[in-house]
């Protein structure tokens, strides 16, 4: 489910991304600027999501795991 999101995500912000340039090109900059700023905190957020930490996990692998570690005390 997660792997769906992101996708999602990474698409829509290439779609904010090109309709900021087709905005920009015929002139309307200020509807420009903020679809463009809005795709790239998208791009930020994926990159969070998706690039490893120290130990070479990503935040999401680290996450899962601490579930899986909580669920396994409970029992």
């Amino acid at each position: 489910m997660f792997d769906l999101v992101i996708s999602i995500i990474v698409l829509a912000a290439i779609a904010l991304a090109a309709g900021a340039f087709v905005l920009w090109r015929k002139g309307i900059t200020k509807q420009a600027l903020l679809m463009a700023v809005l795709a790239f905190v998208m791009f930020v957020n994926v990159a969070i999501w998706l690039v490893p930490m120290d130990g070479g996990q990503t935040p999401i692998e680290a996450a899962d795991s601490a579930v899986a570690e909580e669920e396994a005390g409970q029992e």
